[in-house]
């Protein structure tokens, strides 16, 4: 391995805040960028839920060309969260302005349980919205809503191929810590 490229690796990916091509537009997910604990809560599929903690961190990477974060249940300051195994959920996303859809492109990765997604990210009023479909056809929606300097609330929802009602399957209530 080379120790050079390897202690180089955070200098290269990380950035201060966002490309000045995309000032304005990084406005949408510019406020995220710190640190958030979250309360959690899981709707099964039974009808009942499931609650736990989790945290997330987000900054700009690639000169400011893209939001990354990190999501993970149980919160990395959770005993034994150093164990990505016995995470519900230890993910990754890249959020991407694409000019010529004047929408950000979403793409997921839990490489521990294996769920990968692809979304597009817009402004719908106060919120944020980001609609997908997985790789089994179902689609998916991600919702901040709530947004203020310091918390959000984000929904998970889901609905089969033919359309239907969504069903809300996740929320975090967030919480600024740094």
């Amino acid at each position: 391995m080379n120790t050079i490229a390897t202690r180089s690796l955070p200098r290269l990916l990380h950035a201060d805040g966002p490309a000045a091509e995309i000032a304005a537009k990084a406005e949408l997910y510019g406020w995220l960028v710190g640190d958030w604990e979250m309360d959690v809560v899981r709707h099964l599929p039974d009808g009942t839920t499931a609650t736990g903690h989790g945290s997330a961190h987000f900054g700009w990477v690639l000169q400011g060309r893209v939001m990354q974060d990190i999501w993970r249940i149980p919160g990395f300051r959770d005993p034994g969260a150093d164990d990505p195994a016995a995470a519900l959920m230890h993910g990754t996303t890249l959020r991407i302005f694409d000019p010529k859809l004047d929408a950000w492109r979403i793409i997921y990765a839990d490489p521990v349980r294996h769920v990968y997604s692809r979304q597009i990210g817009r402004a719908a009023g106060k919120d944020i919205v980001q609609e997908g479909v997985d790789e089994d056809g179902v689609q998916n929606r991600w919702r901040f809503t709530e947004i203020t300097a310091d918390s959000f609330h984000w929904i998970g929802e889901v609905r089969d191929a033919e359309g239907g009602d969504w069903r809300r399957i996740v929320e975090f209530f967030a919480r600024r810590v740094a």
